[in-house]
């Protein structure tokens, strides 16, 4: 039976928390995938061919793999709450910025200029809920603000193309132009909102009575003692731990699914059909909708059994059936409906990823593990949108690029089942013992 000074804690902490991370990640996914809406109306306006599309898609990628690891250990010295809200003040400017793009040089520039900004954001925020959340209550945090993602993919479908049919000609600026920038200005005010709401640790949380931080800075203590905390950890070893590689891999193969899929699903649907671009804004809603359903359950049943491999096998199975069933599909519908089936399993396997990854270690060790592990995973993203570009643009059409993805995907599953997830004796014997330096790296 549960403590009721836990359940009273972990109830005020989430609700607390995830509201303002809930929308700091809803607009981080929709800055990212809106160009796959702009697209519709910008490329043929500013003639961008599918494969240049493609690269600047993926070119944000390469900024963020630059910066991710340099600013996740700024945020462990500097501290989450103001690293995270420079993160969002510079990222919603370049995001509104990409309004007045001109040519396919100035699109590659503020792209990869929105991947510089963003770095460090997401495994960012994973640091910050191990100093909140128990490790039995994590993959259901994460899931609580990695679902935004699924959310702004359900709603920046609708929204967006809202904007760029309704706010076309104001100030002599196309409808795909106000999007970028009424979906850029939200992020730099939630920086702002953050310097003022967000808590740094439970121990300067006014909000929680004295007896909850005792109860939770000593469970969150005891599980740091668990993990090796206490110990001096050096970087090399954090790069040589095949943990950490066998993660980045399974996560990056499935973020040439996640990304690949994403941002081009809005042409995709067009494809199907003679469809305005409202009608491929709301159609583009149901795959990530259908994943908030897929994030809520796996992530109960993941964190119910105490299993994340298995669970992300499944997952990425799914998907990839799914997603290769609708290249062959006889028709539109079906094609469509197994578009769908792949949403519903693809994004759940998000939050079992972040609490695998932060379930390494803690202190500045684990900020840089979690930094590594989702830098080495974006050649997802590099490899994702640019080599559908490529496909799409030889072939004519999505068959092969469909297929492409589901190859991707199938690897994703079978490093799912053979990885090791937890340290070797080797590793643990090698740890010295007694340092008071928690987690330091050097």
């Amino acid at each position: 039976m549960i403590d009721p000074i836990e359940s009273t804690t972990m109830r005020r902490v989430y609700s607390r928390l995830m509201p303002l991370l809930f929308a700091m990640m809803f607009f981080n996914y929709l800055d990212r995938i809106n160009i796959g809406f702009a697209a519709l109306d910008m490329n043929k306006q500013l003639g961008f061919s599918p494969a240049v599309f493609g690269f600047a898609g993926s070119i944000f990628f390469f900024g963020y793999m630059l910066l991710e690891v340099p600013s996740n250990l700024l945020l462990h010295r500097v501290g989450a709450r103001r690293w995270i809200a420079r993160i969002l003040l510079t990222w919603g400017a370049v995001a509104a910025a990409t309004a007045f793009v001109f040519n396919e040089y100035s699109f590659y520039v503020l792209r990869f200029l929105l991947g510089v900004m963003e770095a460090g954001f997401l495994p960012g925020v994973a640091v910050y809920l191990t100093k909140w959340f128990p490790q039995r209550y994590r993959a259901r945090a994460v899931g609580g603000y990695i679902i935004a993602g699924s959310f702004s993919a359900v709603l920046g479908g609708p929204i967006s193309t809202a904007l760029m049919t309704y706010a076309n000609g104001p100030l002599g600026l196309q409808g795909w132009q106000w999007m970028f920038i009424m979906e850029g200005v939200p992020a730099m005010l939630l920086g702002l909102l953050t310097l003022r709401l967000m808590t740094e640790r439970p121990a300067d949380a006014e909000w929680l009575t004295d007896a909850q931080k005792q109860w939770l800075e000593s469970t969150l203590a005891k599980e740091r003692e668990a993990l090796g905390a206490d110990k001096h950890f050096p970087m090399l070893r954090v790069a040589s731990d095949i943990r950490v590689w066998s993660l980045a891999c399974l996560f990056g193969c499935a973020l040439v699914g996640v990304y690949g899929l994403f941002l081009w699903l809005p042409q995709i649907v067009k494809s199907l059909g003679n469809l305005s671009n409202l009608e491929v804004g709301f159609l583009s809603a149901a795959p990530p909708l259908l994943g908030v359903l897929g994030t809520l359950v796996i992530s109960r049943s993941s964190d119910r059994t105490g299993d994340r491999k298995k669970h992300l096998a499944f997952v990425y199975g799914m998907s990839a059936l799914a997603i290769a069933g609708s290249a062959y599909a006889p028709n539109p519908v079906i094609a469509y409906v197994l578009l769908c089936v792949t949403g519903l399993f693809i994004y759940a396997g998000n939050p079992l990823f972040w609490s695998l990854a932060s379930s390494f270690r803690t202190g500045a060790a684990g900020a840089a593990t979690i930094a590594l592990i989702n830098t080495v995973a974006q050649f997802g993203g590099l490899v994702g949108p640019w080599s559908i570009g490529l496909v799409r643009a030889a072939t004519g059409n999505f068959k092969f690029a469909l297929l492409t993805i589901a190859a991707f995907l199938v690897v994703a599953t079978i490093i799912a089942l053979v990885m090791r997830v937890t340290p070797s004796e080797d590793e643990i014997d090698a740890l010295p013992a007694g340092d008071s330096r928690a987690g330091h790296l050097h």
